[in-house]
């Protein structure tokens, strides 16, 4: 498994799926024209659009990082056996995530962190795992950083009625609450250093909590910014969103805000979903941004 090393951090890429999502380009991204996916496709397909069937590709895949002695992970995708009536693709899984994190040397018992960067359904899964008729914490020794804000608006007894509406149905009941009830949570909010390499931010409008991790060593940068995009097309038109925004308004700003400060840092963008290499380093192009280069990361 390929292993890059920013400073003094080193990243890996564990993924659990790539494929359909089930959406075309104008269900999944209704602000784009589409024109645009026609203007791009060259660079869109196939490993983000599938040429074939006119339906979005992506990746389900958890950030491995190793950074001053620790093992963390971000986000942790579907999970195996979770019932998800209102998202099928993601319900009764039972994918070798596991097996795979063990291929880039990781035991369950090894994780010190788990990054949610936002608390929907394919970011939290793996945060626990089956035994038995009880779900428990996948990985018993690590501390769970979720961002407080998301915990509330998610969290069912507080009665928010989301965007989403039922696609995360289940999801805080057996992918949020036990890893809580366990003792094993930390929850902030406007921000959280990590460590000298690594810090969280808020990065509002996808959810009210999503944030993204900032990697910050010697002279390398890299942003690990969750859903702010699920295609590539929103470098280059930063003010589209997907059908998942809770606030437009606000993920367009947030987008256009993180992408502006990649742009002047030289920082690597590595979205949660992004198949191909995973990312890409952008320059402001006028109003928006060019893709620079793509990410380091051998493609999927």
């Amino acid at each position: 498994m390929q292993e890059i090393v920013f400073g003094n951090v080193s990243i890996m890429r564990v993924v659990e799926y790539y494929g359909s999502v089930e959406l075309d380009p104008a269900t999944f991204f209704p602000d784009a024209p589409e024109q645009a996916w026609r203007q791009h496709a060259s660079w869109l397909e196939p490993d983000f659009v599938d040429p074939a069937s006119g339906v979005c590709m992506s990746a389900i895949q958890t950030w491995l990082l190793r950074s001053e002695g620790r093992t963390i992970l971000v986000d942790t995708g579907v999970g195996n056996d979770k019932e998800r009536p209102y998202a099928p693709v993601w319900s009764r899984r039972h994918s070798d995530f596991l097996g795979e994190l063990a291929k880039a040397g990781v035991r369950p018992e090894d994780v010190d962190l788990v990054i949610n960067t936002h608390l929907h359904v394919d970011h939290v899964g793996w945060n626990t795992r089956l035994e038995g008729r009880i779900w428990v914490p996948t990985f018993p020794n690590a501390t769970y950083l979720m961002p407080a804000r998301d915990f509330d608006f998610w969290n069912p007894e507080n009665g928010h009625v989301p965007k989403l509406g039922r696609g995360n149905q289940n999801v805080f009941e057996d992918s949020v609450a036990p890893v809580h009830q366990a003792g094993q949570t930390l929850l902030w909010d406007d921000g959280h250093v990590i460590d000298g390499n690594l810090r969280l931010d808020l990065a509002p409008g996808h959810t009210p909590g999503s944030s993204v991790l900032r990697l910050e060593s010697g002279t390398d940068r890299a942003l690990f910014v969750g859903d702010l995009l699920h295609t590539p097309l929103q470098f280059v038109a930063p003010d589209v969103n997907s059908c998942f925004c809770e606030n437009p308004a606000e993920a367009r700003a947030t987008r256009r805000r993180l992408l502006g400060q990649a742009s002047e840092t030289n920082s690597l963008v590595l979205p949660a979903h992004l198949a191909g290499s995973g990312g890409a380093e952008v320059v402001r192009s006028g109003d928006a941004f060019d893709i620079a280069a793509w990410a380091p990361f051998a493609r999927i």
